[in-house]
C-alpha cells in the first residue's frame, strides 16, 4: 500500500510534532565539549521558540545545530538538484527557513541570542564553533 502524500501544512506541521525530539550524535559532541570548558546547559529547551538544542541560560544564548537538506543550507544552488518530490521539498524546506527567521526574531525581541551551526560544521570545526560561542559569551560580559 503506497502512503498518501500529506498536502496542507496543517498536516505536514502536526505529523512533524508527532516525532519525539531527539539529541542528535553532532549536538551531543558541542554540548559535551561546552560541558568541559565549563559552561552548563539545557538541552532541547521547549520554553523557548524553537525548541533550541542547547540553551546557555545564564547568557540567554540559545543554540542551533542545523542539518544543511533540513534548514537549507545553499538551498537557492542544492534546490535544482533535488529529483524526488521537488515541490514538496522545496515547500517544505522554504517553510522551514521561514521558521528558522522567525524563531530568531521571537528570541531576540526576548533578549536571547540565536547562534546557528551546521551540524557538518559541528563535525569538521568543533573548536572553531566552541569559540564563536565563547566570543558571544564574551561580549555578553564586557557589556554587564
Amino acid at each position: 500500500m503506497k502512503h498518501q502524500k500529506l498536502n496542507t501544512t496543517q498536516e505536514v506541521s502536526k505529523r512533524m510534532k508527532a516525532l519525539s525530539i531527539k539529541k542528535s550524535k553532532v549536538e551531543s559532541v558541542l554540548a559535551k565539549a561546552l560541558w568541559k570548558r565549563g559552561y552548563r546547559y539545557r538541552l532541547n529547551y521547549k520554553k523557548l521558540p524553537g525548541t533550541p538544542d542547547i540553551v546557555l541560560v545564564k547568557y540567554r544564548i540559545a543554540i542551533f545545530v542545523d542539518g544543511e537538506f533540513w534548514h537549507g543550507k545553499d538551498f537557492n544552488i542544492n534546490k535544482e538538484k533535488l529529483r524526488n518530490n521537488k515541490s514538496y521539498w522545496i515547500e517544505k524546506i522554504e517553510e522551514n527557513i521561514q521558521r528558522d527567521i522567525k524563531n530568531d526574531n521571537l528570541l531576540r525581541q526576548m533578549d536571547w541570542i540565536p547562534l546557528h551551526f551546521w551540524s557538518n560544521d559541528v563535525k569538521k570545526y568543533l573548536n572553531y564553533c566552541l569559540d564563536e560561542v565563547e566570543d558571544v559569551i564574551y561580549e555578553i560580559s564586557c557589556r554587564e
